[in-house]
């Protein structure tokens, strides 16, 4: 649910709010649209992510299934970075300081990056918050989820497990 302290570029939470954002995310087996957007330390560029399986994940301070879905996102980057996974979180407050609060009380120990005007967001189709693509390693979106919940976090794994496994 949006409240007040949401911070979405207007026209996605109009579409939001007035229940016109009818289109699915992004399909599955199509290209991801690129992007480059300011990160925290340096710019976050999915091109330069070809040849890893990246995990993409649209969030916000407000969502209440992110503060659930970060430490199992936390979990994912440390057991598969090895192997060529790259989780990308990326917050789409309009003001840096909600994110910043909202990281204070739950790090993210993976590569962040800010869309505060939601234009990735609308690339990608966003319906919902916490919204998720595993896109493999030629830069397809292989699988979307909207929100998040305990019992699928085993058919997510496996996704990227199987990804990983693919060369």
């Amino acid at each position: 649910m949006l409240n007040q302290r949401t911070s979405l570029s207007p026209y996605l939470r109009c579409c939001l709010l007035s229940g016109l954002l009818f289109a699915l995310p992004v399909a599955a087996d199509t290209l991801a649209p690129d992007f480059s957007l300011p990160g925290r330390d340096q710019t976050v560029n999915l091109s330069a992510m070809r040849g890893k399986v990246v995990y993409v994940d649209f969030w916000a301070s407000w969502c209440m299934p992110c503060q659930q879905s970060f430490p199992w996102m936390n979990r994912m980057q440390k057991q598969y970075r090895e192997q060529g996974l790259v989780v990308v979180g990326i917050n789409l407050d309009k003001s840096r300081e909600l994110s910043d609060d909202f990281l204070r009380k739950i790090p993210a120990n993976f590569t962040l990056a800010y869309d505060p005007d939601g234009k990735i967001a609308s690339a990608y189709r966003v319906k919902g918050m916490p919204s998720s693509y595993l896109i493999d390693r030629q830069g397809r979106i292989q699988k979307t989820h909207i929100g998040f919940r305990e019992e699928t976090i085993g058919d997510m794994e496996s996704a990227i497990r199987a990804l990983l496994e693919q060369q």
